[in-house]
């Protein structure tokens, strides 16, 4: 079935027509990823698809049997709202019945028998599983706080929201702009597995290649006015878009030499031109244009000069810090050797960036001390972006840095040829700035740092805004880097890429110094908790074991278990009053979310104590019996 249908569309921005003529259709089990550089338009795409611009040209068809749910990359969260007032916004049936039942218990004068009616809809729809669905989402999410007011919520928290108000709407398709920013490793991971359900419709921009591949099953490139259409995963992509490169380059060799005889016969005099065939002077400007087709080269064969390291680069000594009474690096020490690639990983909120604070002497720690060696400059690259000048043009602005940039080799590049070598092309060089983009103004932040020749690079969340053409570029340029490198990131393939070993952030502020990339740790401490599992399961299997054979061995019932029996049937009786009792107060408890969980929650445990007892009693009943 096709869900939604874009036929001939057509944008232009800042004078500069982003597409023109652009037709693509999303069916049903489809996940598509939109790949293409900065700047070239799949934010407006998405944002088109959605319904929420208009194209200059050309429509947008969504099936009207379909449920479609936009994510951007700034998602709107009304302040005046709380986190759980978000959630339970009105727009989904199983939200509104919970919502009804709320209110119903928070007002003394309801009437008893609509209230009775209510729960009996809850029953009916499953709505009590659904309330706890929403609770698991958020704190996959990282979200705890639901009387929180949207309003205080960071950035991140924000988004996460987000995230979770349009997974709880349980859409048919979903639209989703970098749906991996600001998510930790672990809640990404789960969102991938969320996605990957095969009732699940998508189209979705994502510069987190992994995220990709396992997710999605149809790669779409946006590259010069063109699309790509690749049915298959990242890996697949990646193959045949070689390919298409291969052939594209051998085509275009062959359209060069025929172009220079063709441009001997048009600098021929205008007379005898004249006389010529049209359709021949046509074809010479067709030809010119594939002859001078660019193909964006983002193989990177440099390195900037690193500056001069010492034998002493960096000591970290006992380091101890939190907030209040919780530790978020409790003793933590290392001595940096030259050129370690490391990489830092952890929950949100784990204290990755304050380890990188108190590197940078941003922060001072409660106890234990930095040393910084005498020849080290850092080169910091933030999650926040410096100001820059709307004013100012591409290349004025890196001049001020330098004019010239000294490679390893000892040679120099100009500021020109760097920012081409970072996919500033170079009619772009006069942009003002004003007109770049989120990630190209990422990336002109963090070719200035590097101009710097800094010899220890400290990257925070370096792959968020950024293209995956651009992670390309910085990868290999990590690679050629002969400083030190320490990198936070939630983008598992740029640290497999790029680390030689992580730094990860465990329970009670411990980190922990583990050899190796972040798959090599993830499969560490997924085989830990196979073991684990596996240690639970042999234990659990042998008690069964001997509980049967126990059970055989008996015919009549011991003086023991005549009064087990006796116990049993006192425990059950009691087990139903309290199950009565709770009943009750699940009626009447107020909007205290909190205290209805802990009412649910008992009222779990003493459902499962009463099957269990009434399991048993049936099993002595039987035996008293037999």
């Amino acid at each position: 079935m096709n869900c939604i249908s874009v036929e001939s569309l057509a944008k232009s921005y800042h004078e500069k027509w982003l597409f023109t003529n652009l037709s693509l259709g999303v069916n049903q089990g489809e996940k598509i990823a939109l790949i293409g550089r900065n700047g070239i338009g799949k934010s407006t795409l998405l944002r088109i698809i959605a319904k929420g611009e208009e194209p200059d040209k050309g429509e947008v068809v969504h099936n009207k049997l379909v449920k479609v749910v936009y994510l951007p990359q700034e998602p709107f969260i009304e302040p005046a709202k709380t986190v759980w007032e978000v959630i339970f916004d009105g727009t989904n049936p199983l939200a509104n019945l919970v919502s009804r039942f709320e209110m119903a218990q928070s007002d003394p004068q309801f009437d008893p028998d609509e209230l009775a009616e209510i729960m009996e809809e809850m029953d009916l729809f499953k709505a009590w599983d659904y309330e706890n669905m929403v609770r698991e989402t958020l704190a996959r999410l990282g979200i705890t706080d639901f009387k929180q007011m949207a309003d205080r919520l960071s950035g991140g928290q924000k988004r996460r929201l987000a995230i979770a108000s349009m997974i709880l709407k349980q859409p048919d398709v979903y639209i989703l702009d970098e749906p991996t920013n600001h998510l930790d490793i672990e809640a990404i991971e789960w969102l991938e597995g969320l996605l990957s359900s095969k009732n699940i419709t998508l189209i979705m921009v994502s510069h987190d290649r992994y995220f990709i591949d396992r997710v999605c099953n149809k790669i779409v490139e946006l590259d010069q006015d063109t699309i790509y259409t690749y049915k298959g995963n990242y890996n697949y992509f990646l193959e045949k878009k070689s390919e298409r490169l291969q052939i594209a380059a051998t085509e275009q060799q062959k359209a060069r030499q025929l172009m220079l005889k063709e441009l001997e016969w048009m600098r021929r005099q205008p007379q005898a031109r004249g006389t010529k065939s049209k359709s021949r002077i046509e074809s010479f400007y067709e030809l010119k244009d594939k002859a001078d087709k660019r193909f964006d080269e983002n193989k990177l064969e440099l390195t900037v000069k690193a500056g001069r390291q010492g034998s002493k680069i960096l000591e970290l000594n006992h380091i101890v810090h939190g907030y209040g009474e919780t530790n978020l690096i409790n003793d933590f020490s290392y001595v940096f050797k030259t050129g370690e690639k490391i990489g830092i990983i952890g929950k949100n909120g784990a204290g990755k960036s304050t380890l990188i604070d108190i590197i940078t002497g941003r922060l001072k720690p409660r106890k234990g001390n930095v040393v910084v060696g005498q020849t080290t400059g850092f080169g910091y690259f933030s999650q926040n972006s410096a100001p820059l000048n709307p004013e100012h043009r591409l290349l004025d602005d890196i001049r001020e840095v330098a004019d010239n940039i000294l490679l390893e080799n000892g040679k120099t590049i100009t500021a020109a040829r760097f920012l081409e070598k970072f996919l500033f092309r170079k009619e772009q060089h006069f942009t003002p700035l004003g007109k770049l983009s989120g990630g190209e103004k990422r990336r002109l932040q963090l070719i200035k740092i590097l101009m710097t020749s800094p010899n220890f690079l400290i990257l925070d969340e370096p792959t968020n805004d950024f293209d995956i053409d651009t992670l390309n570029v910085l990868e290999d340029f990590l690679e050629n880097f002969q400083g030190n490198v320490l990198v936070v990131s939630h983008d598992r393939y740029f640290i497999d890429k790029i680390c030689d070993h992580v730094f990860a952030f465990e329970e009670d502020g411990r980190i922990k110094d583990f050899p190796g990339n972040y798959t090599d740790y993830r499969n560490l401490k997924a085989d830990q908790n196979k073991a684990e599992t596996l240690k639970a399961k042999i234990d659990r299997d042998k008690n069964n074991v001997n509980q049967k054979e126990k059970s055989k061995e008996k015919v009549k019932l011991s003086f023991k278990e005549k009064h087990e029996l006796e116990t049993l049937t006192k425990d059950i009786e009691n087990l139903e009053t309290e199950k009565n009792r709770l009943v009750e107060q699940l009626q009447n408890a107020s909007e205290d979310y909190t205290l209805i969980s802990e009412i649910s929650e008992r009222m779990q445990e003493v459902t499962q104590q009463l099957d269990e007892k009434e399991f048993r009693w049936l099993e002595l009943s039987e035996l008293e019996n037999s």
